[in-house]
């Protein structure tokens, strides 16, 4: 099920500056401890699910994997984007929040 909080928050965070999205992006940021949570997009491939969870678990990085590849493309106006990066701590606490409590509103 698509939750509309969730892809709502991505599309704020996008908004704000706070979100760096695609694989050497993402690596370069987790590189300068930038990131605060990954995204991982449900229909992701399964190697790349693997790689980013196992940097999530060396830098300590909460890793959450959520909505498809096009929806969460839609969501920050982009095109085939399977892995975020969010670097607002506050935008990845209220994220995590809505994740693993379920608050959906769709």
């Amino acid at each position: 099920m698509i939750n509309h909080k969730i892809l709502g928050l991505l599309g704020l965070t996008r908004k704000a500056g706070k979100i760096v999205f695609g694989t050497e992006m993402v690596i370069d940021a987790i590189k300068k401890d930038r990131v605060k949570l990954l995204l991982v997009a449900t229909d992701a491939a399964e190697r790349t699910k693997k790689n980013f969870e196992m940097v999530a678990i060396e830098k300590k990085i909460p890793i959450r994997v959520i909505e498809s590849i096009e929806e969460i493309s839609k969501a920050i106006g982009q095109q085939n984007k399977a892995i975020l990066g969010i670097t607002d701590i506050n935008f990845s606490k209220e994220m995590i929040k809505c994740i693993d409590g379920g608050d959906s509103i769709g």
